[in-house]
């Protein structure tokens, strides 16, 4: 759904409602972690921290959706979390203009207790630009206690407006994985206060609408 300005609370709120009730625009799931020969994976793996208590930290900030707070791409609802089942609206911020696109959370990888990495993955829907599933990990290792952020998709156009302007998605789908990273990585290598759900809801309501 591409839009000439930035959507209100109601719009998000019934875009929303109308993807519960979409399906997935691919299948099978589990293509981002079986992909086969056919399919087009990228893959995207960085440092973010070191030692037991970053982890600790990524694992919350990737629960809290915090690698979707960039400024020109978010999340909603605000009360999100990572159960399969849970309906996301990504909103993204566009070279003059705005898009809406749904996905759906299909499963977690590890647990948040006792695993060596924690992560989950959606796919998309219906009305989503792109098709195809994507997969948010962070993970440490045993050995060098260093902690990575892992970004795995497998994904092709699925809207003409899409096709046509291929090169710049692709640009942002750049921009994306460095600003994601960075944003995982400033939530997880210094102590930071995570915003509970409501808290989250609140900060993203804004001023009253008219």
């Amino acid at each position: 759904m591409f839009l000439l300005r930035r959507p209100s609370r109601r719009e998000i709120e019934r875009f929303l409602d109308r993807s519960r009730r979409l399906p997935l625009s691919y299948g099978p799931t589990g293509t981002v972690r079986h992909g086969s020969a056919a399919d087009r994976v990228g893959e995207h793996v960085v440092t973010i921290g070191h030692g037991k208590p970053d982890f600790e930290r990524a694992r919350l900030a990737l629960a809290a959706w915090k690698h979707f707070d960039l400024g020109w791409v978010e999340a909603y609802p605000a009360q999100l979390s990572v159960e399969a089942g849970t309906d996301v609206a990504v909103l993204i911020r566009h070279l003059g203009f705005w898009s809406l696109n749904g996905a759906r959370v299909l499963y977690q990888v590890g647990g948040f207790e006792g695993q060596d990495a924690f992560g989950f993955a959606y796919g998309t829907l219906t009305n989503h630009a792109e098709s195809g599933e994507e997969l948010f990990e962070v993970s440490i290792d045993r050995q060098s206690g260093d902690v990575m952020y892992r970004i795995r998709v497998v994904s092709r156009p699925q809207s003409s407006l899409t096709w046509i302007g291929l090169p710049i998605v692709r640009r942002l789908q750049a921009r994306f994985r460095h600003d994601s990273a960075v944003a995982m990585r400033r939530s997880s290598s210094a102590p930071t206060t995570l915003l509970s759900p409501s808290r989250r809801a609140s900060a993203r309501q804004g001023p009253p609408e008219p």
